[in-house]
């Protein structure tokens, strides 16, 4: 049996990997090929391409990019009529992901979509298209599954696997020396996204709010972790320009967020990792001023944190464009940085919303999922 999966970011690499070793646990012999970065490689898949030579974000870096983007599309779809898969896997990246999903429907290859377009926020006729085109669909938040529902989709929610993968690599005490977290210092992350035009537009900001709380109470002490893939010369070429002190980690992440005490954090699936792990956040999104434009007119949300979307309730601040400004940031840490009911309130709703997301050992069954459409297409 042969699998093809496509990933095109950081948070669907690990996605992949959770799927790819999820397969080979329940199929020792399946061959996992595609599309994805180090974490897939590691958990057994033979990469064609790297997500990481593709990594771009918002409309006019899609366009600049757009012929190596339209070429790995043809090298993709040449692996699938070369290996011919027994299914193709698509997580996530999605104005990509199914123009490669087209490709194998036209060739007659299964095709699984895992983290399906947000339909419930913009673009709701994109459910009808994905019907046409997914033999099945596995969303990993339950609010997105009515309007594919009503399109006809075949579509579940069984859980989201971020419940499986974080968690903290080590105890607290073992964190704290391990980061060189002293008693009485009080650790902030920054965690500005892992593409470059998220750290080009939000770690200035996000460094400029640290400079501030820093003068507040010189006991915060302020990490930021890298993720897989990151230009580290781009963040630090923004921490030469600026006066505050950061560390930069590069491994037990989640146990670095199980000691911190609150964070400043790009919109995205870092968000839902530290809800998990108790970590409250000021949550910032920015993008160009066209990406803005053409969004405001295509999406129909009132809120755009994972934890406030669950919740229907935006309890975690959200700062969206200019009031991006390290003043707001600021003043919005202090309230779940200090103890009291503000903190409470927040860290509260946190769990609340983490309860939403479902029972362990949701990468298992999608892998099954996975594996008995294969099968099916064997035969």
């Amino acid at each position: 049996m042969k699998i093809m999966l496509s990933a095109g970011e950081t948070s669907g690499d690990l996605h992949g990997a959770a799927l790819a070793r999820e397969l080979r646990a329940l199929d020792p012999a399946v061959s996992l090929i595609g599309f994805g970065g180090a974490e897939m490689a590691a958990a057994g898949v033979v990469l064609r391409q790297n997500y990481t030579d593709y990594n771009v974000m918002g409309i006019s870096a899609v366009l600049l990019n757009l012929r190596r983007i339209f070429a790995l599309l043809d090298d993709l779809t040449r692996l699938m009529e070369e290996e011919r898969p027994d299914v193709l896997v698509i997580i996530d990246y999605p104005d990509f992901n199914w123009r490669l999903a087209a490709r194998a429907k036209e060739r007659g290859i299964p095709v699984f979509s895992y983290i399906p377009p947000s339909a419930w926020a913009w673009r709701k006729g994109r459910a009808k298209s994905c019907a046409r085109v997914a033999d099945e669909i596995v969303a990993i938040f339950p609010h997105e599954l009515p309007p594919y529902e009503a399109a006809g989709a075949n579509i579940s929610f069984v859980g989201n696997p971020l419940i499986d993968t974080v968690r903290a690599e080590m105890g607290e005490e073992e964190a704290r020396r391990h980061f060189g977290v002293a008693d009485g210092e009080i650790p902030v992350l920054l965690m500005p996204g892992s593409r470059r035009e998220e750290i080009e537009r939000l770690l200035a900001p996000m460094l400029g709010a640290a400079e501030i709380l820093a003068a507040r109470d010189s006991a915060r002490r302020f990490f930021l972790p890298v993720a897989g893939g990151v230009d580290t010369a781009q963040i630090q070429r923004h921490l030469a320009a600026s006066s505050v002190e950061v560390t930069l980690t590069y491994d037990a992440r989640y146990a670095l967020m199980g000691i911190a005490r609150a964070a400043i954090a790009a919109s995205g699936t870092v968000i839902m990792e530290a809800a998990i792990m108790g970590l409250p956040a000021v949550v910032l999104y920015r993008m160009s001023v066209l990406s803005y434009l053409v969004g405001r007119l295509l999406v129909d949300v009132p809120r755009f944190s994972l934890p406030n979307i669950l919740l229907g309730e935006t309890f975690e601040t959200e700062l969206l464009q200019d009031e991006v400004q390290p003043e707001r940031i600021a003043e919005a840490m202090e309230n779940i940085i200090a103890d009291g009911a503000a903190r409470d309130y927040v860290t509260e709703r946190l769990a609340r919303a983490v309860a939403v997301l479902g029972e362990p050992n949701a990468a298992r069954r999608v892998a099954e999922k996975i594996l008995a459409l294969a099968r099916t297409s064997e035969t």
